[in-house]
């Protein structure tokens, strides 16, 4: 009798006829792999030998699956996700239960901090690790369930999202800037004040000019002041009262409730976007990590 080594064909190869099959692509499989056209063709190649079947359709630059395929990619499929559920348990408990999340430092420190003890009370059960980098990290490839992105949604196909917050800017200012210089009566008066710039370098921000614009001002020389290429840096100046900055209305909410903070004018600019909760579409999410998802969407 022959051995099930003999009789079932590598986990490899499985992987690629199932990444293959779902994206009607040997392309797009090797590209989600890291691998070339020609291995995945490969691949598939000697998984057909081996089950003396015909398992794709070859066209012009497109493949689908055969009827003897699309029954063995159901199981194929089905087996697979038992394992990687199975796998993940096993990681989750070695590791003691964490889940990571991936977001930028600003992020971390005005919202995530100020939340924290709430999070360690609701979810006692679960370490949260918190990832942070100076651009949106690829949390597919790093193998990170959870994100907090800003943008749209359809920028992001390869994700599931849910919203966190609007994206709303307007200019903040620090208690001791404050009794030192007051605040500007007028949107115009602002240019004549202490401005604090964020020359952010790799995610998409506002700018003082945008700013204005939106306020229908024009302001030809907003451009004078203190710059800076991180917002947490940006915040702990204003804090210290060094100038006026612009403030993302989900980051300042809690230092203006606590009086750190002020608004300096009511005028609000609303870009369209917001900032998201993300996980990849192509990954089941553990338990753990459904629950910070959650929790996470509740505060929005």
């Amino acid at each position: 009798m022959r051995s099930l080594r003999h009789l079932l064909p590598s986990a490899g190869s499985l992987i690629v006829f199932e990444a293959a099959g779902r994206l009607s692509s040997f392309t797009a499989a090797g590209r989600e792999l890291g691998m070339t056209q020609a291995a995945v063709s490969y691949a598939i190649r000697g998984l057909e030998e081996q089950l003396c079947a015909k398992l794709f359709q070859r066209r012009h630059r497109q493949v689908s699956l055969t009827e003897a395929g699309e029954r063995f990619h159901a199981d194929v499929s089905l087996g697979l996700s038992h394992i990687r559920r199975s796998a993940e348990d096993l990681r989750q408990q070695a590791t003691g239960g964490h889940v990571t999340l991936a977001a930028s430092t600003a992020f971390a420190s005005f919202w995530m901090m100020p939340r924290l003890q709430q999070f360690r009370d609701e979810l006692p059960g679960i370490d949260l690790r918190i990832q942070t980098a100076d651009r949106d990290l690829d949390i597919i490839a790093e193998d990170i369930p959870l994100g907090v992105r800003g943008g749209e949604p359809r920028e992001w196909p390869d994700y599931h999202s849910l919203p966190l917050a609007n994206e709303e800017i307007f200019p903040v200012a620090g208690a001791s800037y404050v009794a030192r210089f007051g605040l500007p009566e007028t949107v115009e008066d602002l240019p004549s004040h202490r401005l604090i710039h964020l020359e952010e370098p790799f995610r998409d921000a506002a700018s003082w000019d945008e700013w204005f614009q939106s306020a229908g001002v024009n302001i030809t020389d907003a451009g004078r002041g203190l710059r800076i290429n991180d917002y947490a840096l940006v915040i702990q100046a204003v804090m210290e009262g060094q100038g006026i900055a612009l403030g993302w209305g989900h980051l300042a909410q809690r230092l203006l409730a606590s009086g750190l903070l002020v608004r300096a004018t009511g005028h609000t600019m609303t870009t369209g976007k917001g900032f998201h909760i993300i996980w990849s579409r192509n990954r089941e999410l553990s338990d753990n990590a459904r629950k910070v998802r959650d929790w996470l969407a509740a505060q929005a």
